[in-house]
């Protein structure tokens, strides 16, 4: 898999990755999110490719106090090689380089396959609660 930055002709490509990883919702169009991620750090916006084919994707930023990572996904018929395991310790790199001392990320408590991934690669659930407050509708 190579891995490189989103480019604006991924945007069909990624859009349909997350749809068929289960990732979009209805409330939260695929596209304005992509905007919004190139409007901001758009270099850690990546994708990885086989044979030029986005097979998977990662977006990742950082704020000062923690990084955050959003929308994990390999294309279903890829999974099982360590693709998501190259992304996300090319984006721990990144940000371990800014100087980032954690990462934070969100997974939905029924994404049991998700939530052991991570904890493979060495994350481990928070005592905390996660909040959310919607200030632009995006439907």
């Amino acid at each position: 898999m190579q891995i490189r930055p989103y480019e604006e002709s991924d945007e069909a490509a990624v859009v349909a990755l997350w749809q068929a990883a289960g990732l979009t919702r209805p409330w939260n169009d695929p596209h304005k999110d992509i905007a919004r991620k190139l409007a901001v750090q758009r270099e850690m916006f990546l994708v990885g490719t086989i044979d030029g084919e986005v097979m998977a994707s990662v977006m990742a930023g950082y704020d000062g106090h923690r990084g955050w990572v959003n929308y994990l996904a390999v294309a279903p018929r890829r999974r099982g090689h360590g693709y998501a395991r190259q992304l996300m310790q090319r984006v721990e790199e990144m940000l371990l380089a800014m100087g980032c001392p954690k990462i934070n990320l969100q997974v939905r408590t029924t994404n049991t396959a998700v939530i052991d991934l991570y904890r493979h690669l060495g994350y481990a659930q928070d005592e905390a609660v996660s909040l959310g407050k919607r200030l632009i509708p995006d439907v």
